[in-house]
C-alpha cells in the first residue's frame, strides 16, 4: 500500500530530468529509447525495471538509492557548475530543521539581551537623573 504523500518513480525522474533541464528527447536519447517509450515511462504507464532505474541512476549522476528515497522528506539542492552540469545533492529535511532550530535558539537569546540592555539602558538613566538632582 503506497503513502499518498510518496512519489511515484516516474514522478521522480520527471523531476530530476526537469531540474536538469534535458528535454524528454534529451533523456530518452541517453537512455537509448525512443521519445515515445521515455514519455510513456514518465507517465507512468510503462513499469521501470531494476536494470533500467540503475541506468537513469548512472545518468542522471546519482546513487540508486537516493533515486528511490527522494520523497516529500527529501528535497534537491541543485547548483549549476562551470562545466554546465548540475550537482544533485540530497539533503534530508531533519538536518535544516536542526540548523533552523539552532537560529530560533540564537534568535531568541538575542532577544533575551536585548531586553536585559533595554532594562540596563533604563536603570543607567535613572540613576543619571538620581546624580544630577
Amino acid at each position: 500500500m503506497q503513502a499518498n504523500n510518496t512519489i511515484k518513480i516516474n514522478e521522480k525522474i520527471k523531476l530530476i530530468r526537469s531540474l536538469k533541464s534535458w528535454t524528454q528527447e534529451q533523456f530518452a536519447d541517453k537512455l537509448g529509447i525512443t521519445t515515445h517509450a521515455y514519455a510513456k515511462m514518465e507517465r507512468g504507464e510503462t513499469e521501470v525495471n531494476f536494470s533500467r532505474l540503475q541506468q537513469i541512476a548512472e545518468i542522471m549522476e546519482m546513487d540508486l538509492l537516493q533515486l528511490l528515497t527522494l520523497d516529500e522528506k527529501n528535497i534537491f539542492n541543485s547548483s549549476y557548475d562551470y562545466n554546465s552540469h548540475y550537482n544533485c545533492s540530497l539533503y534530508q529535511i531533519n538536518s535544516l530543521n536542526e540548523g533552523t532550530e539552532k537560529y530560533k535558539f540564537i534568535i531568541e537569546q538575542q532577544k533575551k539581551e536585548i531586553e536585559y540592555l533595554k532594562k540596563e539602558v533604563h536603570y543607567l538613566k535613572e540613576i543619571n537623573n538620581l546624580l544630577q538632582k
